[in-house]
């Protein structure tokens, strides 16, 4: 059963202000069908809700609802499940525009909604669907919520899934880490005059292999059909992997990724393991391909194919970061544990920032130009390229209150850029950094002011089927901006994690909403939108957390917020929840 549970919220009421609505969108990993033996392999579940009606809920109590995925933006209809978004009759293509007498029902892994993210225009979102060995991406009309094109990305010789996408400045452009697979590949988008999206086009010969002795084994496809609301899909496929740059060599003549047999392996640590974690685009269009054995690959993303312009090795950048954000010419970008079982040992949290204006077409010497290290905490143990000689192993686990370990995850800025706040997905606090002194201040998500006085939002949207799950603990992910300059709101993650689950293990599952406070310098928890799933049945597996008896499992691992201009004329909506 999928029910809507009551949000907590103790903020003013200042919600879309500027004449600019906004939708507050999460992404549930969590499984959409019963009776799966895994997480996060089959469904997942879009929560959408309309800034308006949050604003209702903090003037009148009324609660807000999410948002259904049938074109008429009801409040109660929602949450959505992507196999209703995209259906299981779509057809597969291949790269001849032959149908493949395939569809995506036929297939594996269509599951784990890992991100979404607004284009730059506001007007689609992206969806990354990251189950093992599924490479799923697809494009969401942002409005309508229907989908609009989905690719399957290339199945390299040592795997292929898809981690992120993130959309390059002018909305030309997906980027697409295809981890597993450690090649960066391109969807090159065509709009019309008003912004509207009418091709996507994946483009074969933009690819950027980062492993090492790579070939494809599996070209990529696209589906087509009628998506959920009757509308007929659009998508393509260009180019040769000929024409990709799949080879071992960085331009400088240094392994992209150590062991290689055509070169030698980069100085300072090079790079052991080039699983692409987040490919963060600066306003240049040069995107910081940040990787899971540490280490970092600079690309210039408008060349077929895209080419590298930066390497550093991972004694210089640590693993695994996937947090970044640009304020002015600076790139600011973090490092936090590894996501496989070794960073169960691992504790990281560093910040560092780049000088996008020292990048251009002419490939940089090896680590130049030279990071700020803005900051690093001194128990970071010593793995993924951190060489400051601390214990190589910290085995406290992630309950909270017992665990020393760290976490950088999610991060974003200010609407002014003044400050950068980057969670701690352990510690359930917020490192915050002044972007002109780098000075770095602290508050917490579990208190009611962010110092450690009162009770946090998180407490009362804990889940209480478990009487031992430690409650108020938000275990807080990726985040986002509000427009109105007035909070950033977080994911917050469940008992039963579906990714990371060494390090993500939370009490209230579902999106918070942080107020920002003293300028931008600091804030605090001041709401939750609870999200909830217990038609998944996958079971709990939390090393180092509790061993969840409970039936809660939605997992809500990314949040992010889209504006629009629209005037909507909605139905009442459901009144109660919304059981599916």
């Amino acid at each position: 059963m999928i029910a809507i549970v009551t949000i907590v919220l103790t903020v003013s009421p200042a919600l879309g202000r500027n004449n600019s609505q906004y939708e507050i969108w999460g992404a549930d990993q969590s499984n959409s069908v019963s009776g799966v033996e895994s997480r996060g392999v089959n469904g997942s579940w879009i929560w959408v809700w309309d800034s308006k009606d949050v604003e209702k809920q903090l003037k009148s109590g009324k609660e807000a609802k999410p948002l259904g995925c049938d074109g008429k933006n009801r409040p109660g209809d929602g949450p959505c499940d992507i196999r209703d978004v995209f259906p299981a009759s779509l057809a597969e293509y291949d790269s001849s525009g032959k149908p493949t007498g395939k569809t995506l029902g036929d297939l594996p892994a269509f599951g784990r909604l890992h991100g979404m993210r607004p284009d730059p225009q506001n007007k689609y979102m992206n969806a990354n669907i990251f189950a093992p060995n599924g490479g799923y991406v697809g494009i969401i009309d942002g409005e309508t919520k229907e989908a609009v094109a989905l690719f399957r990305v290339a199945g390299t010789n040592v795997g292929r899934s898809v981690h992120m996408s993130f959309w390059n400045s002018d909305g030309s452009a997906l980027l697409v880490a295809n981890l597993n697979g450690k090649v960066l590949e391109r969807i090159d988008i065509t709009r019309d005059r008003r912004g509207q999206i009418i091709n996507a086009t994946f483009n074969k010969s933009a690819s950027l292999g980062v492993g090492k002795g790579m070939t494809i084994v599996e070209d990529a496809k696209v589906y087509l059909g009628s998506n959920g609301q009757g509308q007929v899909m659009i998508g393509s496929i260009s180019g040769s992997y000929e024409e990709a740059d799949l080879g071992d060599l960085t331009p400088n003549g240094y392994c992209k990724e150590n062991g290689c047999t055509s070169g030698s392996n980069a100085d300072n640590g090079g790079r052991p393991n080039n699983v692409i974690i987040c490919p963060i685009p600066s306003d240049r269009d040069y995107d910081y391909i940040t990787l899971g054995g540490g280490g970092l690959l600079v690309a210039n993303i408008k060349t077929t194919p895209m080419t590298i312009v930066g390497e550093y090795g991972n004694q210089v950048v640590n693993g695994a970061g996937c947090g970044g954000v640009q304020v002015d010419n600076n790139m600011w970008l973090n490092a936090g544990v590894s996501a496989s079982g070794a960073g169960a040992t691992q504790s990281t949290f560093t910040m560092y920032s780049f000088n996008d204006r020292e990048f251009d077409t002419t490939p940089n010497q090896p680590n130049t130009p030279t990071p700020t290290l803005v900051y690093k905490d001194d128990t970071n143990t010593a793995t993924i390229g951190n060489t400051v000689g601390n214990p190589e192993a910290n085995t406290t686990g992630q309950l909270p209150g017992i665990t020393t370990r760290r976490d950088a995850h999610g991060m974003a800025r200010t609407l002014s850029g003044s400050h950068i706040h980057n969670v701690d997905r352990i510690q359930n606090n917020v490192e915050v950094f002044n972007t002109r002194t780098l000075r770095r201040t602290t508050y917490d998500l579990t208190s009611a002011n962010g110092k450690g006085n009162g009770v946090g939002a998180c407490a009362a949207a804990s889940v209480t089927d478990d009487f031992g799950l430690p409650l108020n603990d938000p275990a807080p992910d990726l985040m986002d901006t509000t427009p109105d300059g007035k909070y950033l709101v977080v994911a917050l993650r469940g008992p039963v994690p579906v990714s990371v689950t060494h390090a993500a293990q939370g009490s209230c599952p579902g999106v918070g909403i942080i107020e920002l406070t003293k300028g931008g310098a600091s804030g605090r928890l001041a709401g939750v939108l609870r999200a909830t799933n217990t038609v998944d049945t996958a079971p709990v597996d939390a090393p180092g957390g509790h061993a969840y008896i409970g039936n809660e499992h939605s997992d809500i691992h990314d949040t992010s917020v889209r504006r629009f201009r629209v005037k909507r004329s909605r139905g009442a909506g459901s009144k109660g929840d919304a059981s599916k």
